[in-house]
């Protein structure tokens, strides 16, 4: 049984619909590329999974459990850890606030985060909105990890970061996965996603056009729905 099932799930911005039936899935110990070119629905398609936004229609289950209209928090609570695209961390609070107040769960802890992060242990008492954009990312990573999840979901974490940083980034997901995390995640850079990916999903005016392996992913596929 998959972890994630989302299943022709269709939603709107009030009177405007934005999808029209997505279906992707995630598998335990998983990881899996949300793909399309900008304003396909990836990002709602996020939304509606972490419960920000209400499905019109379809299913999205995850860890044997039917989301339906549960609360954003409540889903969460089940091990869906998001790293929102923007970051969003809490600027008025130090780094290691802003990790304390995910913690739950025994799975991570603050040390298994500078473990991965070191530049974040350097900066543990220093506020949010003074770190620099990586920084931030990292610690928006980290305050996910914190809530111990079973599915982290990366939304372009790395949109915007110099390339030594991103390079960082790209290296604590093969971490993660290494470490049988599942994760469903959005980037724009395809050659980076082929090297953590285990499968494709990719949207198209809000719907699944095309679902395959790394390798299924040919020159025309690229063309044709990634502009690439």
């Amino acid at each position: 049984m998959n972890l994630l099932d989302v299943h022709r799930i269709t939603a709107a911005y009030g009177h405007v619909q934005v999808l029209f039936g997505v279906d992707l899935s995630v598998g335990e110990a998983e990881v899996v590329a949300l793909m399309g070119r900008n304003g396909m629905g990836k990002t709602t398609t996020i939304r509606c999974i972490c419960r920000m936004l209400a499905v019109a229609s379809g299913e999205i289950t995850f860890a044997g459990h039917r989301l339906g209209r549960l609360r954003p928090h409540l889903a969460a609570r089940l091990g869906i850890g998001l790293v929102p695209e923007g970051r969003r961390i809490f600027p008025n609070l130090t780094v290691l606030e802003n990790l304390a107040v995910a913690a739950r769960g025994e799975a991570w802890k603050v040390p298994d985060i500078f473990d991965f992060f070191p530049a974040l242990e350097a900066r543990e008492g220093q506020m949010g909105a003074t770190l620099s954009g990586g920084e931030q990312q990292m610690l928006a990573i980290g305050r996910a990890l914190m809530t111990s999840p079973r599915l982290l979901v990366l939304d372009e974490a790395t949109e915007g970061l110099a390339p030594v940083v991103r390079a960082q980034i790209w290296q604590a997901v093969q971490r993660l996965k290494a470490g049988g995390l599942s994760i469903l995640l959005i980037d724009k850079s395809l050659t980076e996603m082929r090297a953590v990916m285990d499968r494709a999903v990719i949207l198209e005016r809000g719907q699944t056009v095309w679902q395959g392996t790394p390798g299924d992913i040919t020159a025309d596929v690229a063309e044709r729905y990634l502009g690439v």
